[in-house]
């Protein structure tokens, strides 16, 4: 869904719901190099700017933070939280799934 902003003369621009990489780093402490890694393997996808900027969604940073949360408590590698934080995801979506047909029934 894209978003679009019509802008009247004289007002205030409206608020972006997309985040500077600036913002994700100070959002979750987590160094460019890893959030870099993260981009290569595909794991976020922000979107890119015309000036090749990367902007990120609000979602971006619960997952990060989620993953930071798992690689630590666990002392697991970069690859094997992304992995772990992509199967809770799951998890929760066939939950979701589950609950809506016990509804249906």
């Amino acid at each position: 869904m894209e978003i679009k902003h019509v802008v009247i003369a004289g007002s205030v621009p409206a608020r972006s719901e997309k985040l500077s990489f600036a913002q994700l780093q100070e959002l979750t402490g987590l160094h460019p190099t890893v959030v870099g890694e993260l981009i290569e393997l595909g794991w976020i996808t922000p979107e890119r700017t015309t000036a090749e900027a990367y902007l990120f969604r609000s979602r971006d940073v619960y997952r990060l933070r989620k993953l930071d949360r798992i690689q630590r408590d666990f002392e697991l590698p970069l690859l094997g939280a992304s992995i772990v934080v992509d199967l809770l995801e799951r998890i929760e979506y066939l939950e979701g799934k589950v609950n809506e047909l016990h509804r249906l029934l």
